[in-house]
C-alpha cells in the first residue's frame, strides 16, 4: 500500500466516524423533538377537551326542544335560539349561493385557463393576502358598499347584507382551496387529452374536476364553518342581538333585519344573569354540533364520490 493509499483510508475511517456520530446525534434530535410535539399536542388536547367538558356541563341541562322552538326573551328561562338559529341557516345559504360558485369558479379560471401575466400574478398575490386579512375589516367592506351604497337593493342592515359579506370573506379560502385541489391533479392526464384531441374546457370538466371534487369540497366546507361561527363583521354590519320574529321564506326576507348564533351566544354571555350564561353554553352545543354535522357531511359525500368515481387507467 502507498503512502497516499494509507492516508486516503485512514481519511475514510474518520469521515466514516464522524458521519455515524453525527446521524445518531441526528436521531436523538429526532426523538426530543417528536417528545416536544407530542407534550404540546397532548396540552393543546388536555386544554380542548376541559373547555368541551365546561360548556357541556353548563349547558347540556338546558338543551330541549322548547329551547330550540322559542324566540329569545328577557327571562332566560324562557328564551331560545329560534331566530338565531334561522338566521345562520339563510347566511349559510347565501354563502353557498353566492360566494361558493363565485370562489369556485375563479379558482378554475386562475389555475387552469388563466394566462401567466404581470395583472394576473397581481391578482394571485392579493387573493393569498386577502385570505389573512381580519374578519372585521370585511365587515367594514360590508357596511360602507352594502348597508350604505347599496342599502336600496340589500335593505340596509338585512340579511343579504349578512351573506355578501360573509360571501366576501370566504372567497379567498375558497379559491386557494379550489386551485391546491386542481395542482394535484397529475398534468400527466391533462397531456394524455390534448393527445387526444380534446379542447381545454372538455378536459377539465370530464377529468380534472372529478379528480379535484373531493379537495374542492373540503375547502368550501371549511369554509362554510368559518362562515357559520363568524361574529366581528356581522357585529360591525349591524346584526341584531335581539330579534322577536323569524325572516320570511321568500326574497322579502332577504331585506329583514336578522340575527345568528354566534351574535346571540356574545350577547347571552354579556349579561350579568347566570341563567343567560348557561343559555349561551347551551347555543354553543348547538353551533358546535351544526359544525360537525357539516364536516360529517362533507366527508360522507367526499368518501361517497370516489368510490363511485371510475379510476383512471
Amino acid at each position: 500500500m502507498t503512502p497516499f493509499e494509507s492516508n486516503l483510508s485512514s481519511t475514510d475511517t474518520t469521515s466514516s466516524s464522524v458521519f455515524y456520530a453525527s446521524l445518531s446525534a441526528r436521531h436523538r434530535l429526532d426523538q426530543v423533538f417528536a417528545v416536544v410535539v407530542w407534550i404540546a399536542v397532548l396540552i393543546a388536547l388536555a386544554v380542548l377537551t376541559s373547555l368541551l367538558l365546561d360548556v357541556t356541563i353548563d349547558g347540556l341541562p338546558r338543551l330541549s326542544w322548547d329551547f330550540l322552538t322559542s324566540l329569545p326573551s328577557r327571562n332566560p328561562e324562557q328564551a331560545g335560539i329560534l331566530s338565531a338559529l334561522v338566521g345562520s341557516l339563510w347566511l349559510l345559504g347565501l354563502v353557498v349561493c353566492i360566494g361558493l360558485p363565485i370562489g369556485i369558479g375563479a379558482g378554475i379560471f386562475l389555475e387552469e385557463f388563466a394566462h401567466r401575466s404581470f395583472l394576473i400574478s397581481l391578482i394571485e398575490i392579493n387573493i393569498g393576502n386577502l385570505a389573512g386579512v381580519p374578519s372585521i375589516i370585511y365587515g367594514l367592506l360590508g357596511l360602507e358598499m352594502f348597508v350604505r351604497l347599496l342599502e336600496s337593493i340589500t335593505g340596509g342592515r338585512a340579511v343579504l347584507s349578512g351573506g355578501l359579506t360573509l360571501s366576501l370573506l370566504i372567497m379567498p379560502i375558497v379559491i386557494v382551496a379550489t386551485r391546491e385541489a386542481l395542482r394535484a391533479v397529475p398534468s400527466s392526464i391533462r397531456e394524455a387529452e390534448y393527445a387526444l384531441g380534446a379542447g381545454r374546457w372538455q378536459i377539465v370538466r370530464e377529468l380534472v374536476l372529478p379528480q379535484a371534487f373531493s379537495g374542492i369540497l373540503t375547502g368550501s366546507i371549511l369554509a362554510m364553518s368559518r362562515a357559520i361561527g363568524e361574529t366581528a363583521s356581522l357585529i360591525t354590519i349591524g346584526a341584531l342581538t335581539f330579534i322577536a320574529f323569524l325572516p320570511p321564506l321568500s326574497f322579502e326576507g332577504l331585506r329583514t333585519p336578522f340575527t345568528a348564533l354566534p351574535i346571540q351566544t356574545f350577547n347571552w354571555i354579556s349579561r350579568p344573569q347566570q341563567g343567560f350564561h348557561t343559555n349561551a353554553a347551551a347555543a354553543v352545543i348547538v353551533l358546535m354540533v351544526v359544525l360537525l354535522s357539516m364536516n360529517a357531511t362533507a366527508i360522507f359525500l367526499r368518501d361517497r364520490f370516489r368510490r363511485n368515481q371510475s379510476p383512471l387507467t
